[in-house]
Order: structure tokens, then sequence, then C-alpha cells
């Protein structure tokens, strides 16, 4: 096997066992980089010499028998919405061009304290709300990756680096990971921690990881889940086993809920026609569900939250340089200026009977089968497509993630996205690996 195909848990075997070296891999990943970047545009920020310093480091600690980390010498790509210590952090905008972080993000210093090389920064989209960056998808580069986190979800397609982190305040994983044909896992809220990470909204805010396998999210997602006082959301608690539990059979055959949700209209053919197959396949495995009429009001509470924590957000972006942003981008913080506060505490409140009408649902069905997006990648590079099939999901804070078990008419990938209730995380990877192997037996 070439070194840049291996996912993220052999590799990590691989070094652990000396069969490689982790300069060896983060060579090869460089050498892929080199001959696909200037097609796919995946990185904001590569520097060969410091990634290379990292492997050798990681790769002398092994020699000296030190403690090794769950990735140790495994390279990550990372989202320029993180600060890096040892690396710029332009989160997508001119305004933030040439900062340089004095300290790493939470979630970086926990790649680093489980032996990853951090590879360079993945490109994002402007402040990681819609206008797109650089980044094609390595299927097509004539469509978009999908956004926020273009560059991490198109690096892990294009075999760059075998596992990335992004973030999702709205579809931000789960629709690049389906757009790119990779599997994308955005954890329960506040179970990784966001400190030194660009916020744009506290109670929609998540980390997201994309991966080749549901072993290599479950292995990069454990590694970040941890307590930090600076983020009022994380809580003191035993880390998931996420690897574990993956990795094992369902004690009996998960039930799923196949849930259109009120935004159905907006799902293309090639969507509605691959999950009738995908219900047929499943038979009684899996049920129809419908949602009372009160979601109906799901997306206009996100958008309520979203742009007015935009607005108080990027605050000083708009005040100091509002004509460097991007007109889609100032209307929606002009937008967040508006909302009363009345209208944004209600929004905030109602996510709590959302959960609770969830919840009842997940007490007869294990997950919740719903698109990942609309379709496939759309044509053209001036979008990154809809992220209306996940709002719901972040909104409620509820783990989700993009399985790539779908194609298009155009055969480009598409996500079969698997939701289950808050902390459910194991399980949920756990049911993604079932409905893998149920469709391909």
């Amino acid at each position: 096997m070439e070194l840049a195909q291996m996912t993220a848990a052999q590799a990590a075997e691989a070094i652990r066992a000396g069969q490689i070296t982790s300069e060896e891999l983060v060579a090869a990943c460089l050498e892929r980089i080199a001959s696909l970047e200037e097609r796919v545009g995946a990185w904001a920020f590569l520097d060969r010499e410091l990634a290379l310093a990292q492997a050798r480091e990681a790769d002398l600690a092994r020699r000296e028998g030190k403690a090794l980390g769950s990735l140790h010498g495994v390279p990550v790509g990372v989202k320029d919405i993180f600060d890096t210590k040892d690396m710029p952090t332009e989160d997508g905008t001119v305004l933030h061009s040439g900062h340089r972080p004095d300290a790493d993000a939470t979630a970086v210093a926990l790649l680093r304290q489980a032996g990853a090389v951090i590879l360079g920064k993945t490109v994002t989209t402007e402040l990681a709300v819609y206008s797109p960056g650089k980044t094609r998808n390595p299927h097509d580069p004539e469509r978009t990756p999908g956004g926020s986190s273009s560059g991490s979800a198109a690096a892990v397609a294009a075999h760059m680096v075998p596992v990335a982190i992004g973030t999702q305040t709205n579809g931000s994983t789960i629709r690049p990971a389906s757009f790119c044909g990779v599997y994308g896992f955005k954890p329960s809220h506040g179970l990784i921690p966001r400190h030194r990470m660009l916020q744009q909204s506290r109670p929609l805010d998540h980390v997201g990881v994309f991966g080749r396998t549901i072993e290599d999210v479950a292995l990069a997602a454990e590694a970040m889940m941890a307590y930090d006082e600076n983020d009022p959301d994380t809580r003191p608690r035993a880390r998931p086993s996420l690897v574990q539990t993956a990795a094992g059979e369902p004690p009996v055959p998960p039930r799923l809920a196949f849930i259109k949700t009120p935004v159905w209209e907006q799902a293309e053919e090639d969507t509605k026609a691959a999950f009738a197959e995908l219900m047929a396949h499943l038979g009684e495995g899996a049920e129809e569900v419908q949602l009372p009429g009160v979601f109906n009001n799901a997306v206009e509470w996100h958008r309520t939250i979203f742009h007015a924590d935009l607005a108080r957000s990027f605050e000083r972006e708009y005040a100091q340089g509002k004509e460097k942003l991007s007109p889609v981008l100032r209307e929606m913080i002009e937008h967040g200026q508006k909302v009363l506060a009345v209208d944004y505490n209600r929004a905030v409140e109602n996510r709590a009977l959302l959960v609770r009408i969830l919840d009842e649902i997940f007490k007869w069905y294990d997950a919740v089968l719903t698109p990942a997006a609309p379709g496939e990648a759309p044509q053209g590079l001036g979008s990154t497509g809809s992220p209306v099939f996940c709002t719901l999901w972040t909104l409620c804070g509820m783990p989700a993630v993009s399985v790539p078990l779908l194609e298009g008419s155009s055969g480009m990938p598409m996500g079969a996205q698997l939701v289950a209730p808050k902390g459910g995380d194991a399980r949920l990877l756990q049911t993604a690996r079932w409905l893998v192997g149920a469709v391909e037996a």
C-alpha cells in the first residue's frame, strides 16, 4: 500500500510497530500534495520543513521509548480558524492576514498531546461563513467541495492527509463530507473544546472531523474530547470510548427513523431516488417518521441565533473593515444587528422543546436517517451549497455523521446522514459502521 493511501489508524499502528516512520509518512503526504494542490487548492498554509521536523521529533520519541499517543506520528490537517502557535491563523479573510497566534487552540493542543503531526492549515471560507475560498472538489474541479471546512474535506478526499479537523455552525462538516465522499463527524455540542477557535456562535459552534473510515474519525474525535475551563459548554466527564464502541457489533440490529424534515422539497431528485432505494434495501430496519409542525420553525430559529451571534462575534471586523467583507457576510451581520433580544432568547429556549420531542423518537429508534445535503456538489465555485439538511441537528446540538454511501446521476458522491441523541456519539458511530455493512452486504 502507498503510504499516502493509509488510514490514520493503519498509520498509527504501523508507526508504533516500527514498520514505517512518521517522517516517511509525512513525506509521502507532502509529495501527494505537491502533485495535486494546484488542482484542488486545499491548503492555506503549508511549511514542508516544519511538518518534517515534527515527524522527526515523533520518530525520535518512539526510538527513545517514550509514551506514544493514539495519533503518534500521524499527520493531521487543521482548518485555518484554529489557533496554531507555529503557523499563521488567518480565518479566510484579508482582515486577519498575517496573524500569528502565541498559543494553540485547545483542540490542536490535544491533537499534539495524542502525538499528531500538524501538517498544515486547510482552507476555510471567509470567516467560516459562506464566501468560498480557493478549494475545488477533488472529484470534479468545476464543483464546490462545500464549506466552510472546504480544505479539510478536500484534503482527506484527495489522500493528501488521512484525517483533518473542521467546524460546524450550520452544515460545515456534514455538507463538505457529503460533497467530497468522505466521512464527516460532528460530535455532540460541548464534547470538544473550542477555546482559541474562531467563534461565530457559542450555542451552535461545534468541532468536526473528516476521515476516510469510521475508525479514523473516531480516533481523532476521541483524542480531542476533554474538559476545558475556557469553554463553558464542556463538562468534566470520562472521555467516550469512540474507537472501541465503533468497532463493536450492535447487540441487536439498529432501528432507523427516516426523517425527511420540513425541508424535503429542497432535496434533489437524485437524493429522493437514492433514499427510496436505501429504504427499500433496509426493509423493516428503517421506518419513516413524521416530525410535528413545530419543527417548521427550526431553520428560522437557527437563522435568528446565527445571524445575531455573527453580528456580535464579528463586530470588530465589521466596524474596522466592512468594505473588505463579502456582500453575503455583510448582509448576514446587518440582519443580525436588527435581531431583538426577545426573539433571540425565544429561539435559544425553543431548542429544548425540539430536543424533548426528538428524545421521545430516540426511545424507539437508534438513529435518525436523513440526507446530508440536497444532492451532489453543485456545479460552479461561487457557492458552497446549501446546509439546510444539517440545520436542525446543529441547532439541537446532536451528534451527526455523513456516511459516503450514495452516488448521484453525475457519478458524484452523496452522503447519508445519521443523527443520534446528544451524548450518543459512540453508539452513533457503531450504527454508522453497521449501516455500511448492511448496504454492502
